[in-house]
């Protein structure tokens, strides 16, 4: 599955790239410090590429603490699991 979404996604960005690459109109921006012209297809590439990137710094910042509280809360487990083990093993004796 992993591997036609990866395909699905490349395939998707080619024609992207390649419908981007033909449209050549200018386009006056302003952004914050100052104003410039632009070719549309190199402002969708910044901006695609820049949503990208943050999306994926949210994501993984969003995995990384989620596995550090999944390791975590296996470590907890795992010490009440022996906890419970021993306490059982004292009223059998008991």
């Amino acid at each position: 599955m992993k591997i036609i979404v990866t395909i699905a996604l490349i395939t998707l960005f080619l024609i992207s790239l390649a419908l981007g690459a033909q449209n050549q109109v200018v386009v006056h921006f302003n952004y914050l410090l100052a104003q410039d012209d632009f070719q549309l297809s190199t402002l969708l590439g910044i901006f695609f590429a820049t949503g990208f990137g943050l999306g994926w710094l949210i994501c993984g910042s969003m995995y990384l603490k989620a596995s550090v509280t999944q390791r975590r809360l296996r470590k907890r487990l795992e010490k009440q699991n022996a906890e419970l083990n021993k306490l059982r093993l004292e009223s059998t004796k008991g």
